[in-house]
C-alpha cells in the first residue's frame, strides 16, 4: 500500500474513532484505533506506521486548534464539502502517483514510485468478473485485487447508506459541481428537460449499467480462470489510463458530451450517464435509511404554509415537501434538504422504526466502510498487486498490441 492510500486510510480512521468518541460512542472509538494500530503492526508496513502517526498528530493539533471539526459539530453541509474535497485531493495525488509510476515503466526505469493499488477502483468490469470468480469457483484474483474490494465497498456503501458515496465521496461528482457553478456564472438560466424527456434521459444511465453487467454476467464461468491470466487483465489499468491520455476522436466527442451535461445540469453526469450511479440507485431501494418527512412537525400541515425550502434545496430536483419517504433513486443522502429545513424534526434520515442518522453518524459509517474494508483487505493479502514490475515493464511497451 503506498503512502498516499496509507495517508488517506488512516487520517479517515483515526476521526472517525475521534467523531466516535465525541459521539458518547468510546467503545466504537477504542476498537476502531485498535484495528488501525493492529493493521499496522501485523503488516509490518512502514507507509501504514508513518501515516498513522502523522494521523494522530493531526487528530491531536486539530483537537486544540479547531475543536468543532474533531468533533464533527458541523453543519452537514460544511462536513460533507469537506469530505468530498479531501477525498477528491486524496484521489488527484493517486493519479498524479499513478502517471509518474506508469512513465517510468514506459522509459524502462524501475519505479522508485509505488503503483497505487486503489486506482483499481476504476476497473469496474474487473471487479465484477473477480466477484464473479470468487462466489462461483472459489478463484481470488492476485492481479487487480482491489478492483473487486472496492467494488463490494461502493456496493455496501448503498445497500446501507442509499447513495451517500455519490453525495459525500465521488470525487467525479464534485467535479461535475464544480463544472455546474462555472456554468451558472456565465449563463444564469437553467434549461431543463420537460418531465416526459427526462425520465428516458435517465435510463442512458440504466442501458450503460445494462451493458456493463451484460460483460460481466456474460462471460463464462469456465472463461474466468483464462481471462484472468491474461495479459490484458494484468495491463488492464494501464489500458484504462491510454484510453484517457490517449484519447481518439470519438472518444474526445464523448468527453465533451459528458462535460456539457455536467454543466447544463446540477448532477448531469450522476443523472443521465454514471453506470456506478445507476447500480446505486438500485441498491439504494432496499436500504433501511432514507429521508423521511414528518408531517405533524412540517410547517405544510402544522401552519398551513407553502414551504418547499426542502425540494429547491435538493439537487437532483426531488419533491421532497411533497412525500413522506423520499425513495427516489436520485437521492443521493446529501443531506441538504435536512439543512434546509426550517423545522429540524420535519426532516430526518432515518429507519422506518425511528432510528434517525445525523450527518455526524452518516459520515462515520461511510468512513469506516470504504476504509476498514480495505484495511482489513491489505492485512489479508488481498489488495496489492502480484503482478511482478518486469511483467508490467514488458507488457506496456506492447500495450497497442494487446487485446481481449
Amino acid at each position: 500500500m503506498s503512502f498516499i492510500e496509507s495517508l488517506t486510510l488512516m487520517l479517515a480512521l483515526i476521526y472517525s474513532a475521534s467523531l466516535l468518541y465525541w459521539n458518547g460512542k468510546k467503545s466504537g472509538a477504542i476498537i476502531t484505533i485498535i484495528l488501525a494500530v493492529s493493521a499496522s503492526i501485523i503488516s509490518l508496513s512502514w507507509p501504514l506506521i508513518i501515516a498513522l502517526t502523522i494521523a494522530v498528530i493531526s487528530l491531536t493539533l486539530l483537537t486544540k486548534l479547531r475543536p468543532e471539526i474533531a468533533k464533527g459539530e458541523l453543519r452537514a453541509n460544511q462536513l460533507r464539502s469537506g469530505i468530498q474535497h479531501l477525498l477528491a485531493l486524496s484521489m488527484l495525488l493517486v493519479g498524479i502517483q499513478f502517471a509518474v509510476n506508469a512513465l517510468m515503466l514506459k522509459a524502462g526505469i524501475a519505479p522508485w514510485v509505488m503503483r497505487p493499488d486503489v486506482g483499481d477502483a476504476f476497473l469496474p468490469i474487473a471487479g465484477g468478473i473477480e466477484l464473479k470468480a470468487i462466489l462461483t469457483l472459489g478463484l481470488w484474483d492476485q492481479t487487480h485485487p482491489a478492483a473487486a474490494v472496492m467494488l463490494t465497498t461502493v456496493l455496501l456503501t448503498g445497500l446501507l447508506c442509499k447513495r451517500a458515496f455519490c453525495g459525500w465521496a465521488c470525487p467525479l461528482g464534485l467535479a461535475g459541481e464544480y463544472l455546474y457553478k462555472l456554468r451558472k456564472r456565465v449563463i444564469k438560466s437553467e434549461f431543463l428537460p420537460p418531465s416526459w424527456l427526462d425520465w428516458p434521459l435517465r435510463m442512458t444511465k440504466y442501458l450503460l449499467l445494462l451493458a456493463l453487467l451484460y460483460i460481466i454476467i456474460g462471460m463464462p464461468t469456465q472463461s474466468i480462470p483464462g481471462y484472468l491470466n491474461s495479459y490484458y487483465h494484468k495491463i488492464a489499468d494501464l489500458k484504462m489510463a491510454l484510453f484517457f491520455i490517449t484519447p481518439g476522436l470519438i472518444t474526445l466527442i464523448c468527453f465533451g458530451f459528458i462535460l456539457g451535461i455536467s454543466a447544463w445540469r446540477r448532477q448531469g453526469f450522476c443523472r443521465y450517464i454514471c453506470p456506478y450511479g445507476a447500480l446505486l440507485g438500485l441498491i439504494s431501494f432496499f436500504s433501511p435509511l432514507k429521508i423521511r418527512r414528518n408531517t405533524q412537525h412540517c410547517l405544510i400541515e402544522t401552519k398551513e404554509m407553502s414551504c418547499d425550502k426542502c425540494t429547491r434545496a435538493c439537487p437532483a430536483k426531488i419533491s421532497v415537501h411533497t412525500q413522506q419517504h423520499i425513495r427516489s433513486d436520485e437521492c443521493q443522502a446529501c443531506m441538504r434538504c435536512i439543512s434546509a429545513c426550517p423545522k429540524k424534526e420535519a426532516l430526518q434520515f432515518s429507519t422506518r422504526n425511528g432510528v434517525k442518522m445525523s450527518a455526524r453518524g452518516l459520515t462515520i459509517v461511510l468512513l469506516l466502510i470504504m476504509f476498514l474494508i480495505p484495511l482489513i483487505a491489505y492485512v489479508s493479502g488481498f489488495w496489492v498487486s502480484q503482478t511482478p514490475t518486469e511483467i508490467r515493464m514488458y507488457l506496456i511497451q506492447h500495450l497497442d498490441a494487446i487485446g481481449h
